[in-house]
């Protein structure tokens, strides 16, 4: 980190011998100089300004633990000082100045966490449209910057999970082409890219998920043109459903993904919450109960019974879809029903595991499968 030129002789040289009797010899002057720089966390990142006369001497960047070397004091001027600014992705920046003739031969910076973390995001994709659910570990300070084939969501001062931003990556649906996210500095950017041709609008609301102790920020995308013709064929799909759906090895695929799923991921993706989705799970869980070859009633994993067809019943089995005996069954043909077969994956995915990433959720839908098959080739 020493600037081209050393500073030029002056008044300094001649006292030098004096000075150097106070501070351990005329090692102090003429000694090679250097810092041992690390961060807290290991692994931080560091911009480092050598400053002389308020002007930038020399710019490196470097990845703790590091070694900077510095001139000579005898060849530094009175005020030169080394600007050390470490950063982390998922933490604040920090900025430290050490005066080169210092006699600091170690630094150590503790970087701090930012304030908040985005924890999870959930995608749901099903009939035409979508809603992004981003769970943070503090209310978010947030804008959204609406592009021509796309948006951007800045989230101020957060950091993510690994799980979080897997779950964006993996973002695809009819309506959404790509997304990624981007630290830049504290801030967190989550790019969003429509599919070609799909217009689209946004919605957004700010919600407070009190059993994990998360806010959940939601993006709901709406196609411009009207819904009805998405809402008329979701009936009709569910229609075209029968008791061979949920019944026989398609049970079998049923107990093996319920077995595969978290039961509490589950039990959040069906349970209503407001979401668009919400009055699909009901008609979904109506029909389970007129496909029951026992008069209408759908039985749980608990051993306890309801009949959908009675409004009080059917918001009970609702509120325990997660354990209902052939739901994830009949939601997977009713998407097989509804969806063109490239984008079924995804459907069914917004379905019983919106925030598991794609990739995850793939595994563990050909286990299930697997499973099914397995089945198939007994009988």
């Amino acid at each position: 980190m020493a600037p081209e030129q050393a500073v030029g002789w002056s008044l300094r040289n001649l006292a030098a011998p004096i000075v150097a009797i106070f501070r351990g010899g005329l090692g102090y002057w003429y000694s090679p100089r250097a810092i041992e720089l690390e961060t807290t966390p290991a692994g931080g990142f560091v911009d480092l300004f050598y400053i002389r006369r308020n002007f930038q001497q020399r710019f490196e960047q470097a990845r703790t633990p590091v070694t900077i070397l510095l001139p000579k004091r005898i060849e530094a001027g009175p005020h030169d000082a080394l600007i050390v600014r470490a950063y982390r992705e998922g933490y604040r920046h920090q900025s430290v100045t050490i005066p080169v003739k210092s006699l600091q031969t170690e630094l150590v910076i503790n970087l701090e966490p930012l304030p908040n973390t985005l924890e999870a995001v959930a995608h749901r994709y099903f009939g035409g449209r979508s809603t992004l659910v981003f769970m943070t570990t503090e209310s978010p300070t947030f804008r959204v910057q609406e592009k021509p084939k796309g948006f951007a969501l800045i989230l101020s001062e957060t950091a993510k999970t690994p799980e979080a931003a897997a779950a964006i990556e993996g973002l695809h649906s009819p309506m959404i082409a790509s997304a990624m996210t981007q630290q830049l500095g504290e801030d967190l950017v989550v790019e969003t890219v429509f599919a070609d041709g799909a217009k689209i609008e946004l919605r957004s609301r700010l919600s407070r998920d009190l059993a994990r102790g998360l806010y959940a920020f939601s993006l709901d995308l709406r196609p411009a043109a009207g819904l009805g013709d998405s809402v008329v064929a979701a009936h009709e799909a569910l229609g075209r459903l029968k008791p061979e759906h949920v019944s026989n090895c398609n049970l079998v695929f049923d107990q093996s993904l319920h077995a595969l799923l978290e039961l509490g991921a589950l039990s959040r993706a069906l349970t209503p919450r407001g979401a668009f989705i919400d009055p699909y799970v009901r008609a979904a869980m109506r029909r389970l109960g007129e496909l029951s070859a026992k008069d209408g009633l759908v039985k749980f994993a608990s051993g306890a019974a309801y009949r959908p067809e009675v409004p009080i019943e059917l918001e009970v089995a609702l509120s325990q879809a997660a354990d209902a005996v052939g739901f994830l069954a009949l939601l997977r043909q009713f998407v097989i029903e509804l969806e063109a077969a490239e984008h079924r994956p995804e459907a069914f995915r917004s379905l019983v595991a919106p925030e598991l990433d794609p990739t995850s959720f793939g595994l563990i839908l050909r286990r299930a499968e697997a499973s099914e098959r397995e089945c198939a080739s007994t009988r």
